[in-house]
């Protein structure tokens, strides 16, 4: 069974019968009790015709639906008066259902649950075993989303940016379970990408392909976090940085920046280096203090001190540090890294270690403590 062509159907699904009457929450239902149908029984069997199966078995669960709520007058109305598919492609209603999935009304939790089960095509088991949640926590969350798309206008565009923003989250979230959800997060990008002339669109793809590129080399065989200047670079899929800077430079062209083409510039830079030492610190300097101006963001704050620190030495670098709030996430860390370059370690090791009290996952937590026993027993 091809899963990712059944994952792939399933926007084109949804369009269709939401074109024949479904509203969108009875809609992504259906297909998704479909969906679950092909997974136990194309194994063995798959049809000549998959979206046409899935349309077909998707349809008769909307209407044993709609049996099931006693409403007998509007399913014969829909059974007898449906119209047909319509000329809109898979690519058109994947493109409608991310806007829809993406609804300012939806918290970001909820647009992400919701955008992977009606336009990644997962089900609710795979959402909440990629997000470490029991299945009936993600279905109530899901059914929450629904809820409250139902009294919304669905027919006004979709923001670009919000979008974006839900694309970015699920790429963040990595790898976990059966569903590698950096994979997904490029999919989905590279369809809007394909769909929407906007240079942030290309900002994002293009920076999510330069950090997916460096993958292989992220983490050792057991698990264990490699940070970037430890990185084998001959592990980093040259072929894949080279279509990500292409994406940049395309859309950098367009003169109209944004946060995801400074953060893609940045990933750039790293990846042109061969090696650590030959990093271009005093240009991603440049571009972080562009992203700071774009975002505010504390995270870029913090990022531009690091290259303070490479560009101007781990003295200038500590005074950058010292202008921003000591309770920022990762403030700690960075400090550690700081006195560690300027030959500081003890002061260096029990940073590291108190940042690693506060570490957010598993793997940067580990990776706190080894370089505090690292600096401590060398």
């Amino acid at each position: 069974m091809n899963e990712a062509l059944l994952r792939e159907l399933v926007p084109a699904v949804i369009g269709i019968l939401r074109r024949r009457g479904a509203d969108f929450a009875a809609a992504e239902d259906a297909v998704q009790e479909a969906l679950i149908e092909a997974l136990g029984s194309w194994a063995e069997d798959q049809p000549r015709e998959p979206q046409g199966w899935l349309v077909t078995v998707a349809w008769r669960k909307f209407l044993n639906q709609v049996r099931a709520e006693d409403a007998r007058h509007r399913r014969e109305e829909r059974t007898e008066l449906a119209p047909g598919p319509g000329p809109a492609t898979a690519t058109d209603d994947s493109l409608a259902l991310l806007f829809l999935c993406a609804h300012p009304s939806l918290s970001p939790a909820s647009a992400v649950a919701l955008t992977l089960r009606a336009v990644g095509g997962l089900t609710t088991r795979q959402i909440a075993a990629a997000y470490l949640v029991p299945e009936a926590t993600m279905g109530q969350r899901i059914s929450r989303a629904k809820r409250t798309l139902a009294g919304q206008r669905l027919d006004r565009p979709g923001d670009v940016e919000t979008v974006l923003r839900v694309l970015y989250l699920i790429f963040n979230e990595g790898y976990s379970g059966e569903v590698d959800l950096v994979a997904e997060a490029v999919r989905l990008t590279r369809q809007l990408h394909a769909a929407i002339a906007h240079p942030e669109v290309a900002g994002l793809l293009a920076l999510m392909l330069l950090h997916h590129a460096r993958r292989p080399a992220r983490f050792t065989p057991d698990g264990a976090l490699v940070p970037l200047a430890a990185q084998d670079r001959s592990l980093w899929e040259t072929g894949i940085i080279a279509e990500g800077v292409e994406i940049l430079q395309a859309a950098l062209r367009h003169d109209r920046l944004g946060e995801f083409q400074a953060q893609a510039a940045i990933a750039a830079l790293h990846a042109d280096a061969p090696t650590v030492e030959e990093t271009d610190w005093l240009q991603i300097l440049e571009w972080y203090d562009e992203l700071v101006r774009l975002t505010g963001s504390p995270i870029a704050q913090l990022n531009r001190v690091v290259a303070v620190g490479e560009a101007d030495g781990p003295r200038a670098g500590l005074a950058a540090l010292s202008e921003l709030d000591e309770t920022l996430p990762r403030y700690t860390a960075v400090a550690a890294h700081l006195h560690e370059a300027e030959g500081d370690l003890p002061r260096a090791a029990a940073l590291f270690a108190e940042a690693a009290r506060t570490a957010t996952n598993t793997a940067e937590r580990d990776h706190l403590l080894r370089q505090a026993a690292r600096l401590r027993f060398s």
